[in-house]
């Protein structure tokens, strides 16, 4: 997906990018807990399956117009003057060409790309970005092992939570869970206040846990980190 398209579907302005640092500053003043936030258009390019189904569909539109294959005979040597037998051939092929174009420009539809890929591979996907971003993003290596990644995939309409092992020995996944499905829920309508809200919502289960303590070092960046694949 186009990330520029992404943003101004989420609302992500300057201003908006400005709420979200902001919600993680306010959020981590009242934790020592470390919270970093990453959105992704999208977490895979998933061409190989537009492709495949691009191919498949035209195949069909190409084998149900084999039905037809003496009319466009007809008509090709009514506009050719001298017919050669591969003419036919090539048009079935251009037929595939063209229709594989058509087709694969649809299925780059978020929506339809949605219907295409297998739910249970777009989840995998999405994980293994979501550790990926947790190692790039250097949350497994704060001095505590007190950092999260809340991590948004916009196309798959997925968002995982991260935590590192001194968290999820405290937090249980299910508390997570919690936020990850509001977030789902309410990004599509305010991508920045959605941010902002789990965001908070962090911050208040890891100060639980996690009391801010004097002379606290802030060890991850804050805000919004756009990923590009």
């Amino acid at each position: 997906m186009n990330t520029k398209s992404v943003l101004k579907k989420l609302g992500l302005n300057e201003e908006g990018f400005d709420k979200i640092k902001q919600a993680v500053v306010d959020a981590e003043k009242k934790t020592s807990g470390e919270i970093a936030v990453c959105l992704a258009p999208e977490s895979n390019d998933y061409s190989i399956w537009e492709l495949s189904v691009s191919l498949f569909l035209s195949l069909i539109v190409a084998c149900d117009l084999l039905k037809f294959s003496s009319k466009i005979k007809a008509i090709i040597e009514n506009r050719c003057w001298v017919y050669q037998e591969w003419y036919l051939p090539l048009i079935f092929v251009l037929i595939v060409g063209i229709f594989t174009l058509i087709f694969f420009a649809v299925c780059n539809i978020p929506f339809i790309d949605r219907l295409i890929i297998p739910l249970k591979f777009r989840r995998r996907v999405v994980s293994d970005k979501a550790f990926s971003l947790f190692a790039k993003t250097n949350v497994y290596c704060t001095k505590n092992h007190n950092g999260i990644l809340i991590f948004v995939s916009y196309l798959e309409r997925e968002v995982r939570i991260i935590a590192d092992k001194g968290i999820s020995e405290k937090i249980s996944n299910d508390e997570f869970k919690e936020i990850t499905d509001k977030l789902s829920k309410e990004i599509s309508k305010n991508g920045v206040d959605a941010f902002c809200n789990a965001i908070r919502q962090c911050g208040d289960l890891l100060s639980k846990h996690y009391k801010i303590r004097k002379n606290d070092v802030n060890e991850l960046a804050d805000g919004l980190i756009i990923v590009e694949n």
